[in-house]
């Protein structure tokens, strides 16, 4: 295809999303642009091109290994924080579909909205959040990965819009975008659920647990709680400027949320805290005493931050089996054979 052909096809998007996408949906012509000014892709917009920096970035490929609730699960059908992702991008692009928005801004804010997020699931931020001077959040660390630790230190250099979006998902945000505000609300959608899933697969809930309330309004199924959920948003959004649930969807689920954080979240959490909080303490207090016995990478990054800050991006990045491999290897001896006899 030739530069003016590829050319057509861009514009080809842009008069679409000018004639279908709703007046409050975020165009790809309008977007605020990037950091640092580049050569346009010829056929992808913007953000499509966001969408694919977050897929082929490393951060992205280690959420497979990293825990969504379980710590470093066995089994092959728990939810991973990549699964949890791709549920997110899904639940994102049903919602900016059925409210005509960008459905392209609103998968590459939810591909990237975990980019950040530690090991050992939010237990992983909570000790991080206490050992790091400057704080730790998963969101703010999420952008900081594709700001600046992604591509050795050059970063992804994505558009205002997708750091926007990413930055804000938490509950407490307040997005630029709707196609921001639409991944926030999918976020809660998907790990609601999806959690419940695996609560239940690994035995320590059962379906006739949930408070029933709650799940006469949203359904018994997860299909049937993130259809209604969905449903409920379009309905209450359609040509408006907001992606809001009604009162009687958003009251059920955040029952569910309440039920699943005091039945399940603080039970598996304080299993795993002890182990999580011990290694990744002993981790921090030996990469801040010998700081060049990090990898190259972060060594580079530690020309232009603190090392407490550099130290907290090393272990963020760490998939749970890794952060496991590392402290084994730092403070655990390795057995070696004397006269035949293992020691």
């Amino acid at each position: 295809m030739t530069d003016a052909g590829c050319r057509s096809v861009k514009e080809r998007t842009f008069e679409i999303e000018e004639k279908y996408l709703s007046p409050y949906a975020k165009k790809s012509a309008e977007t605020a642009g990037r950091a640092r000014e580049e050569i346009p892709c010829s056929f992808r917009t913007d953000f499509q091109r966001d969408r694919d920096r977050i897929i082929y970035s490393n951060s992205f490929k280690r959420l497979k290994n990293k825990t969504q609730v379980f710590f470093a699960p066995e089994g092959d059908h728990y939810i991973t924080r990549l699964t949890h992702t791709l549920d997110v991008a899904q639940i994102s692009r049903a919602i900016a579909r059925a409210l005509s928005l960008n459905e392209d801004l609103a998968e590459a804010i939810a591909l990237g909205h975990d980019l950040g997020h530690t090991p050992f699931g939010h237990v992983g931020e909570r000790v991080l959040d206490k050992l790091c001077p400057f704080g730790f959040e998963h969101n703010v660390q999420s952008l900081r990965v594709v700001d600046v630790i992604e591509k050795d230190g050059r970063g992804l250099n994505l558009t205002a819009e997708v750091r926007d979006g990413i930055l804000q998902h938490k509950s407490t945000g307040h997005p630029a975008t709707l196609e921001g505000a639409a991944v926030s609300l999918a976020d809660r959608i998907a790990y609601i659920n999806h959690d419940i899933e695996d609560a239940i697969r690994a035995g320590i809930l059962k379906d006739e647990d949930l408070p029933k309330d709650a799940v006469a309004v949203l359904g018994h199924a997860t299909r049937e709680r993130i259809n209604t959920v969905i449903t409920d948003i379009y309905v209450h959004s359609a040509g408006t400027d907001g992606v809001r649930m009604s009162e009687e969807v958003e009251k059920a689920m955040f029952e569910l949320r309440s039920f699943m954080f005091k039945n399940i979240y603080a039970l598996t959490n304080k299993s795993m805290q002890e182990r999580a909080e011990r290694m990744l303490t002993a981790m921090y207090e030996y990469f801040l005493q010998y700081p060049e016995r990090l990898p190259e990478q972060y060594l580079r990054l530690a020309e232009s931050a603190p090392k407490e800050q550099i130290v907290c991006d090393y272990l963020s990045g760490m998939t749970d089996r890794y952060a496991i491999g590392v402290f084994e290897g730092l403070f655990i001896p390795e057995t070696f054979s004397l006269g035949g006899v293992t020691v």
